[in-house]
């Protein structure tokens, strides 16, 4: 089971993000839901830190998350869940402010415990083509591993 992030593009603008995590599906669950666990790995690469961690856990409730780094450059994402079956499963709709907002992402995250650990699997359906590429030319794969490997130290 790789612990190192995979992606595979899907139609013209799909995308599906894989990556496998030592802990139970519980933990890795709760290290998405909770901000005071989130503010710990969820910071992208070095001299990056998470400035603003709210959401909201259940369908409906509100997401807003920004980072800067230590240059004083920043960006935020807003949205809002649509579905969540603790530990399984959470559907979100969410917004990149790069300061204009790009169009709605909607993820479908499932939480599959595998052997002793939890393969996560993210289905991103872009708006467009166009979208999927700027997403995929911003390095942000680099920057979810480097998180996805404080998460795997944390739990």
């Amino acid at each position: 089971m790789s612990e190192h992030l995979t992606m595979e593009l899907v139609g013209d603008s799909g995308l599906i993000i894989r990556r496998s995590f030592k802990a139970k599906p519980e933990a890795v669950f709760r290290a998405h839901m909770e901000p005071e666990l989130l503010r710990q790995w969820c910071t992208g690469p070095d001299g990056w830190k998470m400035t603003k961690c709210e959401l909201e856990a259940k369908p409906g409730g509100a997401i807003h998350y920004a980072w800067e780094n230590d240059e004083g450059h920043g960006f935020s994402l807003t949205g809002e869940f649509v579905e969540i079956d603790a530990p399984h499963r959470t559907v979100h709709i969410e917004r990149m402010h790069l300061p204009d907002p790009t169009p709605d992402n909607r993820i479908e995250t499932t939480f599959e415990a595998k052997g002793v650990g939890t393969l996560i699997t993210m289905r991103m359906q872009l708006p467009d083509a166009q979208t999927r590429e700027q997403m995929l030319a911003s390095g942000m794969d680099a920057g979810m591993e480097i998180s996805y490997q404080r998460l795997d130290k944390l739990t």
